[in-house]
Protein backbone atom coordinates (compact mmCIF):
# COMPACT_ATOMS: atom_id res chain seq x y z
CA UNK A 1 0.00 0.00 0.00
CA UNK A 2 1.60 3.41 -0.89
CA UNK A 3 1.93 5.78 2.36
CA UNK A 4 -0.15 7.94 2.44
CA UNK A 5 0.48 12.01 4.63
CA UNK A 6 -1.92 12.99 6.95
CA UNK A 7 -2.09 16.36 4.58
CA UNK A 8 -3.12 14.18 1.69
CA UNK A 9 -5.81 12.80 3.15
CA UNK A 10 -9.74 13.97 2.54
CA UNK A 11 -11.15 12.71 5.89
CA UNK A 12 -14.80 11.21 5.11
CA UNK A 13 -14.60 9.06 8.42
CA UNK A 14 -14.49 10.09 11.71
CA UNK A 15 -11.91 8.76 14.27
CA UNK A 16 -11.83 8.43 17.96
CA UNK A 17 -8.85 7.57 20.78
CA UNK A 18 -10.08 6.08 23.86
CA UNK A 19 -7.15 6.03 25.98
CA UNK A 20 -6.08 5.65 29.71
CA UNK A 21 -3.73 2.98 32.10
CA UNK A 22 -4.26 -0.51 31.54
CA UNK A 23 -6.97 -2.32 32.88
CA UNK A 24 -8.95 1.05 32.71
CA UNK A 25 -12.01 0.11 30.70
CA UNK A 26 -11.20 1.44 27.70
CA UNK A 27 -12.34 -1.72 25.30
CA UNK A 28 -15.10 -1.72 27.19
CA UNK A 29 -16.44 1.61 26.21
CA UNK A 30 -15.18 0.68 22.70
CA UNK A 31 -17.41 -2.10 22.48
CA UNK A 32 -20.51 -0.21 23.90
CA UNK A 33 -19.82 2.00 21.11
CA UNK A 34 -19.56 -0.35 18.53
CA UNK A 35 -23.01 -2.26 19.81
CA UNK A 36 -24.69 1.09 19.78
CA UNK A 37 -23.66 2.60 16.55
CA UNK A 38 -24.01 -0.30 14.70
CA UNK A 39 -21.43 -3.22 13.52
CA UNK A 40 -21.81 -2.37 10.41
CA UNK A 41 -20.01 1.31 10.23
CA UNK A 42 -17.92 0.71 13.36
CA UNK A 43 -14.31 -0.81 13.56
CA UNK A 44 -12.28 -0.99 16.76
CA UNK A 45 -9.03 -0.19 16.35
CA UNK A 46 -6.14 -1.70 19.29
CA UNK A 47 -3.31 -0.36 19.54
CA UNK A 48 -1.39 -3.65 21.14
CA UNK A 49 -2.09 -5.31 17.39
CA UNK A 50 0.90 -3.22 16.53
CA UNK A 51 3.72 -3.99 18.77
CA UNK A 52 6.93 -4.65 17.20
CA UNK A 53 7.09 -7.88 15.76
CA UNK A 54 9.67 -9.58 17.85
CA UNK A 55 10.11 -12.84 16.37
CA UNK A 56 13.70 -12.61 15.69
CA UNK A 57 14.04 -12.89 19.73
CA UNK A 58 13.74 -15.85 21.79
CA UNK A 59 11.24 -16.59 23.72
CA UNK A 60 13.45 -15.31 27.17
CA UNK A 61 14.28 -12.55 25.71
CA UNK A 62 10.92 -11.10 24.25
CA UNK A 63 9.77 -11.52 27.84
CA UNK A 64 12.48 -8.99 28.93
CA UNK A 65 10.92 -6.39 26.56
CA UNK A 66 9.29 -3.22 27.93
CA UNK A 67 5.99 -3.47 26.54
CA UNK A 68 4.84 -0.28 28.43
CA UNK A 69 6.64 1.92 26.14
CA UNK A 70 6.22 3.86 23.26
CA UNK A 71 9.37 2.64 21.77
CA UNK A 72 7.53 -1.45 21.90
CA UNK A 73 4.82 0.26 19.18
CA UNK A 74 5.39 -0.10 15.59
CA UNK A 75 4.11 3.44 15.51
CA UNK A 76 5.07 4.12 11.42
CA UNK A 77 3.12 1.05 10.77
CA UNK A 78 0.06 2.22 12.86
CA UNK A 79 -0.07 5.70 11.41
CA UNK A 80 0.29 4.24 8.21
CA UNK A 81 -2.61 2.07 8.23
CA UNK A 82 -4.60 4.57 10.59
CA UNK A 83 -4.12 7.06 7.55
CA UNK A 84 -4.95 4.60 4.75
CA UNK A 85 -8.44 3.49 6.82
CA UNK A 86 -9.36 7.25 7.07
CA UNK A 87 -8.39 7.52 3.08
CA UNK A 88 -11.15 5.17 2.47
CA UNK A 89 -8.37 1.95 1.63
CA UNK A 90 -8.54 -1.39 3.16
CA UNK A 91 -5.63 -2.75 5.59
CA UNK A 92 -4.10 -6.08 6.35
CA UNK A 93 -4.00 -5.49 10.35
CA UNK A 94 -1.20 -7.25 12.11
CA UNK A 95 -2.54 -10.24 14.31
CA UNK A 96 -0.51 -9.94 17.92
CA UNK A 97 -0.22 -13.12 20.05
CA UNK A 98 0.37 -12.05 24.01
CA UNK A 99 1.18 -15.93 25.10
CA UNK A 100 4.03 -15.71 22.72
CA UNK A 101 4.84 -12.34 22.78
CA UNK A 102 4.82 -12.07 18.69
CA UNK A 103 3.03 -11.39 15.66
CA UNK A 104 0.80 -14.22 14.19
CA UNK A 105 1.77 -14.54 10.47
CA UNK A 106 -1.88 -13.62 9.45
CA UNK A 107 -3.20 -10.57 9.14
CA UNK A 108 -6.63 -9.01 9.32
CA UNK A 109 -8.01 -7.34 6.33
CA UNK A 110 -10.29 -4.22 7.98
CA UNK A 111 -11.83 -1.53 5.57
CA UNK A 112 -14.84 0.33 4.29
CA UNK A 113 -16.66 1.50 8.24
CA UNK A 114 -17.39 5.03 8.65
CA UNK A 115 -16.24 5.22 12.28
CA UNK A 116 -12.44 3.90 13.34
CA UNK A 117 -12.03 3.79 17.13
CA UNK A 118 -8.45 4.05 18.17
CA UNK A 119 -7.95 2.55 21.55
CA UNK A 120 -4.63 1.92 23.43
CA UNK A 121 -2.68 3.21 26.59
CA UNK A 122 -0.33 5.43 24.63
CA UNK A 123 -1.98 6.76 21.86
CA UNK A 124 -2.61 9.97 23.31
CA UNK A 125 1.19 10.40 23.78
CA UNK A 126 1.66 10.41 19.90
CA UNK A 127 1.28 13.60 18.97
CA UNK A 128 0.69 12.55 14.94
CA UNK A 129 -1.89 10.41 16.53
CA UNK A 130 -3.65 12.93 18.33
CA UNK A 131 -3.94 15.29 14.61
CA UNK A 132 -5.43 12.67 13.14
CA UNK A 133 -8.62 12.26 16.10
CA UNK A 134 -11.90 13.66 15.93
CA UNK A 135 -12.47 12.92 19.49
CA UNK A 136 -9.88 12.19 22.39
CA UNK A 137 -11.12 10.53 24.80
CA UNK A 138 -8.98 9.76 28.57
CA UNK A 139 -10.56 6.72 30.78
CA UNK A 140 -9.88 7.62 34.43
CA UNK A 141 -9.62 4.66 36.86
CA UNK A 142 -7.93 3.90 40.31
CA UNK A 143 -4.70 1.83 40.05
CA UNK A 144 -5.97 -1.04 42.25
CA UNK A 145 -8.69 -1.62 40.03
CA UNK A 146 -6.84 -1.50 36.93
CA UNK A 147 -4.21 -3.75 38.58
CA UNK A 148 -6.90 -6.62 39.66
CA UNK A 149 -8.37 -6.33 36.42
CA UNK A 150 -4.90 -6.83 34.63
CA UNK A 151 -4.74 -10.02 36.94
CA UNK A 152 -7.93 -11.47 35.68
CA UNK A 153 -7.28 -10.67 32.29
CA UNK A 154 -3.16 -11.78 31.81
CA UNK A 155 -4.00 -14.91 34.19
CA UNK A 156 -6.92 -15.85 32.56
CA UNK A 157 -6.45 -15.10 28.76
CA UNK A 158 -2.96 -14.96 28.21
CA UNK A 159 -1.67 -17.67 30.58
CA UNK A 160 0.51 -15.93 32.69
CA UNK A 161 0.88 -16.40 36.11
CA UNK A 162 0.26 -14.50 38.85
CA UNK A 163 4.02 -13.83 40.30
CA UNK A 164 4.50 -12.85 36.11
CA UNK A 165 1.43 -10.31 35.95
CA UNK A 166 2.61 -8.82 39.79
CA UNK A 167 6.40 -8.66 38.64
CA UNK A 168 5.86 -6.82 35.56
CA UNK A 169 3.23 -4.16 36.78
CA UNK A 170 5.64 -3.04 39.56
CA UNK A 171 8.92 -2.91 36.82
CA UNK A 172 7.47 -1.29 33.87
CA UNK A 173 3.24 -1.06 33.94
CA UNK A 174 3.15 1.26 37.02
CA UNK A 175 6.61 3.63 36.03
CA UNK A 176 5.28 3.73 32.54
CA UNK A 177 2.13 4.67 33.26
CA UNK A 178 3.22 7.63 35.42
CA UNK A 179 5.97 9.08 32.84
CA UNK A 180 3.90 8.43 29.61
CA UNK A 181 0.00 7.54 29.93
CA UNK A 182 -1.49 9.66 33.41
CA UNK A 183 0.08 12.85 31.79
CA UNK A 184 -1.39 12.38 27.95
CA UNK A 185 -4.58 12.73 29.63
CA UNK A 186 -4.24 16.74 29.53
CA UNK A 187 -4.89 16.33 25.77
CA UNK A 188 -8.15 14.63 26.03
CA UNK A 189 -11.60 16.79 25.04
CA UNK A 190 -12.83 13.84 27.29
CA UNK A 191 -12.14 12.39 30.48
CA UNK A 192 -14.46 9.35 31.56
CA UNK A 193 -13.63 8.33 35.47
CA UNK A 194 -14.96 5.17 36.71
CA UNK A 195 -14.36 3.40 32.86
CA UNK A 196 -16.74 1.53 30.64
CA UNK A 197 -19.09 1.26 33.40
CA UNK A 198 -20.00 5.26 33.48
CA UNK A 199 -22.97 5.04 31.57
CA UNK A 200 -23.87 8.89 31.21
CA UNK A 201 -20.55 9.45 29.75
CA UNK A 202 -20.36 6.77 27.13
CA UNK A 203 -24.00 7.89 26.14
CA UNK A 204 -23.04 11.73 26.04
CA UNK A 205 -19.98 10.02 23.70
CA UNK A 206 -22.03 8.03 21.52
CA UNK A 207 -24.24 11.57 21.39
CA UNK A 208 -21.44 13.44 20.05
CA UNK A 209 -20.22 10.95 17.25
CA UNK A 210 -23.75 10.80 15.99
CA UNK A 211 -23.89 14.24 15.11
CA UNK A 212 -19.99 13.65 13.29
CA UNK A 213 -21.43 10.69 11.37
CA UNK A 214 -24.84 13.39 10.26
CA UNK A 215 -22.45 15.71 9.42
CA UNK A 216 -20.49 12.97 7.57
CA UNK A 217 -23.35 12.09 5.88
CA UNK A 218 -24.50 15.50 4.95
CA UNK A 219 -21.35 16.29 3.07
Amino acid sequence: MQEIKPEEIVKKRILIGIAGGSGSGKTLIAKNLFRDLGTDRVIIIQQDAYYKDLSHLSFEERVKQNFDHPDAIDSELLLQQLNGLLAGETIQQPIYDFTIHSRKKTTETIGGHDIIILEGILILDNPELRNLMDIKVYVDTDADIRLIRRLIRDTKERNRSMESVIKQYKESVRPMHLQFVEPSKRYADVIIPEGGMNYVAVDLLRTKIEVLLKELDED
